[in-house]
C-alpha cells in the first residue's frame, strides 16, 4: 500500500508548490507573445484545420454515420488527447536536463519536475476539450456516456506521467533521445486513429494498430463523446492496465535513476 500511495502522497504534500510552478510555466510560455493565451485555442484549431483540409477536402473521406461537420468533430475527439500527450512528451523529455537549478533545490522534489511539465501541457487540452463539449452540445451529440471522459482523461495523464518519468531520466544520459522522440511523435500521429474509428480498421491490421498505446485512449474518447456509447470493455481494460503500469513503473524507474542526476546534469 505504501508503494501505491507514494506518488499521490508526494503530489498532495507539495500541491501548492506544484500548482504555483505550473502557473508560472504557463505564464512564461506565452510571455511576449502577441496573441498570448489565445494560442491555447488557436493551437488545436490549427491542427484541426489541417486534418479537415486533408481528409475532408483532399481525400474526400465520407462516413455513412456522419455528415462532413460531424466527421470534423470526430477528428477533433481524436486530436485533443493526442495533442495533450504529444505536447507533454515533447516538453517533458528535457524537463530534467533543462531544470538543473531545481534538481539542486531541496524544497522542490526532483520527481515533480516531469510532473510539472505534464500538467503544464494539459492547458491546451483543457481549452480544446471545453470547445469540443460546446460543439457536441450544439450538435446534440452530448450523452450521459460523455461523463466517462474525465476518467479516461485522468488515465491518459497518469500514463503520460509514467512515460515522461522514464524518458526524462533516460535523457539525462542519452541526450539524443529527445531528437528520437520528436520523430516518434510524428509516427504516432500517423498511426493514431484520429481521423477514423476502431470499426474502420481492417481486421488484419488491428493487432498492429493495437501496439500503439494512444489507440485505446483516442478510441475511448470517440466512443463516449462522439459515438454516444461506452468504451468497449477490452479496450477500456487495456487502457486502465497500461495507465497503472506506466504510472507506477515510471515512478519506480525515476526514483532509482534520480540519485545520479546531480552528477550528470
Amino acid at each position: 500500500m505504501k508503494f501505491l500511495a507514494a506518488p499521490f502522497s508526494l503530489f498532495w504534500r507539495h500541491r501548492t508548490l506544484l500548482l504555483q510552478t505550473v502557473r508560472n510555466d504557463i505564464r512564461a510560455r506565452f510571455a511576449g507573445s502577441a496573441l498570448g493565451l489565445a494560442w491555447l485555442l488557436l493551437y488545436p484549431l490549427l491542427f484541426l484545420g489541417v486534418y479537415a483540409l486533408v481528409y475532408v477536402f483532399v481525400f474526400k473521406v465520407r462516413l455513412a454515420l456522419f455528415n462532413s461537420n460531424e466527421y470534423v468533430v470526430l477528428i477533433f475527439c481524436g486530436l485533443i488527447p493526442f495533442l495533450g500527450f504529444a505536447e507533454a512528451l515533447g516538453t517533458g523529455i528535457s524537463s530534467v536536463t533543462s531544470n538543473a537549478s531545481l534538481i539542486k533545490n531541496t524544497l522542490f522534489p526532483i520527481q515533480l519536475i516531469p510532473v510539472k511539465a505534464v500538467l503544464t501541457s494539459q492547458c491546451t487540452q483543457v481549452v480544446g476539450t471545453g470547445l469540443l463539449l460546446v460543439v457536441l452540445g450544439l450538435l446534440g451529440k452530448f450523452t450521459l456516456w460523455a461523463l466517462l471522459f474525465p476518467l479516461i482523461w485522468l488515465c491518459l495523464i497518469l500514463f503520460t506521467m509514467g512515460v515522461v518519468w522514464i524518458l526524462s531520466s533516460l535523457n539525462v544520459y542519452l541526450r539524443d533521445l529527445q531528437n528520437v522522440v520528436a520523430v516518434l511523435i510524428l509516427m504516432l500521429m500517423m498511426a493514431s486513429p484520429i481521423a477514423y474509428t476502431a470499426d474502420m480498421v481492417p481486421s488484419g491490421l488491428r493487432l498492429l494498430v493495437g501496439l500503439n498505446p494512444l489507440y485505446y485512449f483516442i478510441v475511448s474518447y470517440q466512443d463516449c463523446l462522439m459515438l454516444g456509447r461506452p468504451p468497449r470493455g477490452w479496450i477500456f481494460l487495456v487502457l486502465l492496465v497500461i495507465s497503472v503500469v506506466s504510472f507506477y513503473g515510471g515512478h519506480w524507474f525515476f526514483s532509482r535513476m534520480k540519485r545520479a542526476f546531480v552528477d550528470n546534469v
